[in-house]
């Protein structure tokens, strides 16, 4: 259905406005449905290699219909199981949407979701995660971010899910303050993230102990190294920068990286690598020429001083030996109150630097990790997709539900930035909650038959991606 063709909804009695509501609902349902028939090929296929563990005598809707409503749970941001209930199940125009995907009378029960899901192979539904990355990158969709025109960012860092004041399962890990001790379940992700603010679940690692009383707690080094692995054997030609806080400045990291043939920006602080440091400070007279001053064109007010030292060798502890570089960049603007002001940013890499690559390198690659926790984390915990609440108690639906919400995370983005959605919203509208709200009431209260929906699906369309 396109833009300028009357929708049959419309009732020829209906005002003006009326009119352009309903055809704005209903292209918001379009853009929902052919951004993911287009980029993977629709729900059925996007979820047909999960094995479905239930008997089939037994089964009363497909395993993609029970995945693609906990897809929906979070993209139209209900935060609970049971609204998925109170606004999903008993709507009569919601029912035949699901009627006309899976041919199923209504979307499941919350309940059905939980049960279904603590049955699931974990690692079943993270390769559909990564397959959307993967597919995504196929495509081509994300050439346009490489650094250096070669490298994918993937940033990495940890974030905490759940906290339960007793003991939630035998794989919590604790943390006692002040004679009390609380139960959490943190999580390590790899997301890959572009400079102008797509971030993307490639692969999670959930932190957790192996038993009730473990001689040392799991933890995010631990995880990282884990991670690593499964993304080297997933993405085994993959070219990845990795972008790291200080935590994982270290040998043991650089390793890695150097077995993986990956690239690596990592946050240098004062106190990290000593030994570093020293030869870093040395040689910066030795090499006047190893600096560059930048005003950023569209911050005219900014000044950025750049001096990088390449060759420093390092020796870890295990005594493997290292060749690293170092980036510092000195960013001077103005505060609020008018009065200039320098931060001080310091990178350790693998990238030889020199004067044609260090902005790049420093802008469009270190600065960027802060992403995965404004565009990623922030966004899921504060922005209605409820990360930290309790979908279930069960340990394998639990992760089940981060994962779908990690996928819905990455549709929403594709349908904001998609050229579908821009067409009929060229300004947008307002942000990412009240896309989902309208979203949310266009699923309700718009109905529209098989035959519309099969429409939509079939029709030829190309999707670009726009900035926000």
């Amino acid at each position: 259905m396109s833009n300028s063709t009357p929708s049959p909804l419309m009732s020829p009695t209906a005002t003006a406005a009326e009119d352009e509501d309903t055809r704005q609902q209903i292209e918001l349902i379009r853009s929902l449905l052919v951004t993911v028939q287009h980029f993977f090929g629709g729900f059925k296929q996007l979820f047909g290699n999960v094995t479905d563990p239930r008997h089939p005598a037994l089964i009363t809707y497909p395993l993609s219909s029970v995945l693609a409503t906990g897809v929906l749970m979070f993209l139209l941001r209900l935060g609970a199981r049971r609204q998925v209930n109170l606004l999903l199940r008993h709507s009569g125009p919601s029912s035949a949407k699901f009627h006309a995907l899976f041919g199923i009378e209504t979307c499941p029960h919350g309940d059905t979701l939980d049960a279904t899901y603590g049955r699931l192979a974990v690692s079943d539904v993270q390769d559909v995660v990564a397959v959307t990355v993967e597919t995504l990158i196929r495509k081509k969709v994300l050439y346009c971010y490489r650094l250096r025109g070669h490298y994918f960012l993937v940033a990495i860092d940890g974030t905490g899910v759940l906290t339960f004041p007793e003991r939630h399962c035998p794989h919590c890990l604790t943390m006692t303050h002040n004679g009390h001790t609380t139960y959490y379940h943190p999580i390590l992700e790899a997301k890959l993230v572009t400079r102008d603010g797509l971030v993307c679940s490639l692969m999670s690692e959930f932190i957790e102990n192996p038993g009730q009383y473990p001689t040392k707690q799991d933890c995010e080094l631990k995880a990282f190294y884990r991670l690593a692995d499964r993304l080297k054997q997933r993405f085994p030609r993959l070219p990845i920068c990795l972008l790291l806080d200080g935590l994982f400045a270290g040998g043991p990291t650089f390793s890695k990286c150097e077995k993986y043939t990956w690239k690596y920006i990592i946050v240098l602080q004062e106190d990290d690598l000593p030994s570093v440091q020293q030869q870093f400070h040395a040689l910066l007279d030795a090499f006047p020429e190893n600096h560059l001053r930048f005003r950023p064109a569209d911050q005219y007010k900014t000044t950025q001083d750049f001096d990088w030292i390449n060759d420093i060798e390092y020796v870890d502890s295990e005594n493997h030996e290292h060749t690293v570089s170092v980036i510092r960049c000195l960013e001077t603007k103005p505060d609020t109150k008018g009065e200039l002001k320098t931060t001080r940013f310091k990178w350790i890499t693998n990238f030889y630097v020199k004067v044609i690559n260090v902005i790049e390198l420093a802008n469009q690659g270190g600065r960027i990790r802060w992403k995965i926790e404004n565009e990623g984390f922030n966004v899921q915990k504060n922005g209605g997709y409820a990360l930290e609440h309790a979908y279930t108690h069960h340990a394998v639906s639990a992760k089940v539900f981060y994962l779908l919400l990690q996928l819905a995370h990455t549709l929403a983005q594709l349908i904001e930035r998609g050229s579908l959605f821009r067409q009929t919203f060229p300004a947008g509208v307002g942000s990412a909650r009240n896309l989902a709200w309208r979203l949310l009431e266009a699923w309700r209260n718009v109905r529209l038959s098989a035959q519309q929906i099969q429409h939509m699906l079939n029709s030829c369309v190309q999707i670009r991606l726009q900035p926000p």
